[in-house]
């Protein structure tokens, strides 16, 4: 139980520092902090206004997560009411801090209250509760396991341990924002003695966040940042506590696929795929008709678990949409479980809205009752399972990146699906997932993937002579003298030479047949024999990480695949 409480409060933190929570932070900052500032009332020091808010929030967001989708199905109203009616009350509030009269009339029905009660800091707590009801931040696995539990009634001590401390980490970083904002406002002059317009701005902040929810603009806001808590997420799922609370289902297999992902590693045997069942509603197929699996033996099967208001997921999605345009000619087919965060996201409506905003076109089932999610045991938004011709799991990838080695796999199952088969040319869509210890991600040498190519021609297949350009970006590689470029690896010709600018302890490159493969770097020269097939070799080895330009040249014949980090 510890352990879980100290899972939940780290992915609050998680949560809290995300750039998913961007769009509520102005609010947090004018109206719980610049608002909150402290001034000398009848003896008596006022300032809670930081606190209330923050609390508010906390509070709504963890009782509506965990409970509000259970109690809006039992009642005969829209799924999506609780974020309406959110909406529209921070319209209303914003309207008050801009109006004298409006704010008067908000507080009418509230009249009869003892004033002490309200005070300077009037409204805060219910500003907080308010914006728990429209706050949607990035989806980690403990926001997860709260979600699902809620949803599906399975509401126990331990889920009810992880939410409590999932909110406690949630509150610290939005109370130290609104912390900070009290502060400045009471240490600058200019926010003294402008109340009335710092007010008016509050509010017309509160208001521009409330339209921009609406039209779906912090969507676009928050996919342009790339999620840089998303390597910490992935180190709290591989703990496997979380999903253990959340008791999923799923085979022992295919947890092991998903909850240890190698991405270094090739295809996998996961075991048999799960049924795709319990669908509500099938979108993006003939007058909605289902898809089995079963029916789909013989082809390529990637199965997407997906909601439209994650931010991690709309960042997935441009990879997977591109694989599907790409490849379902070739047999690759693309299977979006949408499976719902929210109670707003249940409203089939909103869900085909989503998906037509993100380009969505292969088919979308709708897992409002969470049964194909927890058919595979999935506890993470966004989550990737490869199925082969045969039926059965062959990989697993949990959260954002690993795109290009995901890719490969596709590949290399349609390939095996259709011996002879001539594929177009990989993807190239940026990866814009970082890592929380920042480290140069593997860089492919061949024609199809080499997406870090810098500068000079653009290397496609053939053999021509290259020279290396005056520098050479961050995590790229430059080439000098002749080489026979393949789709998978470069072959050396004559003075062959790469230059690679990363950042990591380690470098190994994947190289094979016979010769000799000299590296230069940090000023230190080492020459490595190289016979037989393609394998790992390590170029360096440094007991900390720092950037660096690393120099290789190869002897003629040698044929060099990709460089790995560690």
């Amino acid at each position: 139980m510890v352990t879980l409480a100290l899972i939940g409060l780290v992915g609050g933190l998680i949560t809290g520092i995300s750039p998913c929570i961007l769009p509520v932070l102005p609010v947090i900052f004018l109206s719980g902090g610049v608002q909150g500032a402290r001034t000398a009332e009848g003896g008596r020091r006022s300032g809670r206004r930081p606190y209330l808010v923050v609390a508010g929030l906390t509070l709504s967001f963890s009782v509506f997560t965990l409970v509000g989708t259970l109690a809006l199905s039992s009642l005969p109203v829209p799924q999506d009411i609780i974020r309406w009616a959110g909406l529209v009350l921070l319209v209303l509030l914003g309207a008050g801090m801009m109006s004298p009269q409006v704010e008067a009339w908000l507080e009418k029905p509230f009249s009869r209250l003892p004033q002490r009660q309200v005070g300077a800091d009037r409204g805060g707590f219910v500003l907080g509760l308010v914006l728990g009801t429209v706050y949607v931040p990035c989806a980690g696995p403990v926001l997860a396991a709260i979600t699902v539990a809620g949803a599906t009634g399975r509401v126990s001590g331990h889920i009810l341990v992880l939410t409590l401390a999932f909110a406690i980490g949630t509150a610290i970083p939005l109370l130290v924002f609104a912390l900070a904002g009290r502060g400045l406002a009471e240490r600058l002059r200019v926010f003294r003695s402008h109340q009335r317009r710092i007010r008016v701005c509050a509010g017309v902040v509160v208001i521009a966040l409330a339209v921009a929810l609406t039209t779906n603009l912090t969507d676009a806001v928050q996919r342009a940042i790339p999620d840089y808590t998303s390597a910490l997420n992935k180190g709290v799922n591989g703990s496997g506590d979380v999903t253990r609370a959340l008791g999923s289902g799923g085979s022992a297999a295919l947890a092991a696929c998903a909850q240890n992902p190698d991405p270094t590693a090739g295809l996998q045997n996961c075991g048999a795929a799960p049924a795709i069942s319990g669908i509500q509603q099938w979108l993006n197929t003939p007058k909605g008709t289902p898809i089995s699996l079963r029916s789909l033996k013989g082809k390529v099967v990637l199965v997407d678990f997906w909601a439209y208001s994650c931010i991690n997921c709309q960042r997935a999605i441009t990879h997977v949409t591109s694989w599907y345009s790409t490849y379902q000619a070739d047999g690759l087919v693309v299977i979006g479980v949408h499976t719902p965060e929210y109670a707003f996201e249940h409203v089939p409506g909103n869900v085909a809205a989503g998906a037509k905003r993100l380009g969505i076109t292969y088919p979308v089932a709708l897992d409002n009752t969470y049964t194909t999610w927890n058919n595979f045991g999935n506890d993470s938004w966004p989550a990737e399972y490869l199925i082969d011709a045969n039926g059965t799991v062959r990989y697993a990838s949990i959260g954002e990146g690993d795109y290009g080695h995901t890719e490969s796999l596709i590949r290399q199952l349609l390939t095996a699906a259709h011996p002879g088969t001539t594929l177009p040319a990989a993807t190239r869509v940026a990866d814009t997932t970082p890592t929380f210890a920042y480290e140069t991600p593997e860089t492919y040498l061949g024609a199809e993937r080499a997406n870090n190519f810098a500068y000079g021609p653009t290397l496609s297949a053939g053999t021509r002579t290259y020279h290396y350009p005056s520098s050479v970006p961050g995590d790229s590689f430059a080439l000098s003298g002749t080489w026979s470029v393949g789709g998978q690896a470069l072959t050396a010709k004559s003075t062959a030479g790469i230059a690679l600018n990363f950042d990591a302890n380690d470098v190994y490159l994947d190289v094979g047949g016979t010769g000799t493969v000299t590296a230069t770097v940090d000023g230190r020269t080492t020459t490595y024999r190289i016979s037989g097939s393609p394998d790992i070799h390590t170029l360096v080895s440094r007991r900390t990480a720092r950037r660096s330009t690393l120099r290789v040249t190869l002897s003629p014949g040698l044929s060099a695949y990709s460089f790995t980090f560690g």
